[in-house]
């Protein structure tokens, strides 16, 4: 009996939910509209920020693949005083390391100051154009959120001057344009915000991973050419 009468009040509350009024059923799309123009900011500033990380993402994974051999090749050309075909070899690589490699290389017969720092020079160049567009991805992390928060204030200003104008016929229909305005752009930049500052900072990790790639690969060039010779 007991199991009977859960089954029938199961029943009775999926009728209910199902005899909803269509004005209480609302998706996604119809809840962002609730947010007012400044959704339209919003969105726009997710899109960039989700193109920016990704495009930044390949970019650096691309950046950060090298030959395992390609450092005992260079080693070995040298050694035997085949300086063209070190030259060779950095520019068949499409990477940071054979870039700088291979001004290093160039510089070879000059002190070794001067080589170092040619070298830095490039690397400094790499991580540049790596870092591209990260600080537009952290103005956005900073950004989105207060843009969320000029709608909350607009939301609540809305909805003070419905109240104010309605006199003593006050209900929450009235006021809930106001309230939706304020609620879903604060929830909306604060996603927005959010995604934006976690990528960024996934991002400036993989750059440092490459960083020190590049700074390992440099004392291992400037090592070499210390070496004395036989």
């Amino acid at each position: 009996m007991n199991a009977l009468l859960i089954l029938q009040q199961i029943d009775v509350a999926a009728q209910a939910l199902a005899n909803q009024p269509d004005e209480l059923k609302m998706n996604f799309w119809q809840l962002a509209m609730k947010g007012g123009w400044i959704m339209i900011p919003l969105l726009l500033l997710w899109v960039i920020a989700v193109y920016i990380f990704f495009e930044r993402f390949w970019a650096i994974k691309k950046a950060s693949r090298t030959d395992e051999n390609f450092m005992n090749r260079i080693k070995e050309y040298i050694h035997e005083d085949k300086i063209e075909a070190a030259l060779a070899l950095c520019r068949s690589n499409e990477s940071p390391v054979s870039r700088m490699i291979e001004k290093g290389i160039q510089r070879i017969g000059r002190p070794l100051t001067d080589v170092n720092q040619a070298v830095e020079n490039v690397g400094n160049l790499e991580i540049s154009k790596l870092e591209e567009s990260l600080p537009t991805l952290a103005t956005i992390a900073g950004g989105a959120p207060m843009i969320g928060f000029l709608g909350t204030v607009i939301g609540m200003i809305r909805a003070f001057y419905d109240m104010s104008m309605a006199g003593n016929n006050i209900d929450v229909g009235l006021l809930s344009n106001g309230i939706y305005t304020a609620m879903v752009t604060t929830v909306a930049g604060l996603i927005v915000g959010i995604a934006a500052y976690f990528g960024y900072n996934y991002l400036v990790a993989k750059i440092e991973k490459v960083v020190f790639k590049l700074e390992a690969n440099t004392t291992e060039f400037m090592d070499l050419l210390n070496e004395p010779v036989a």
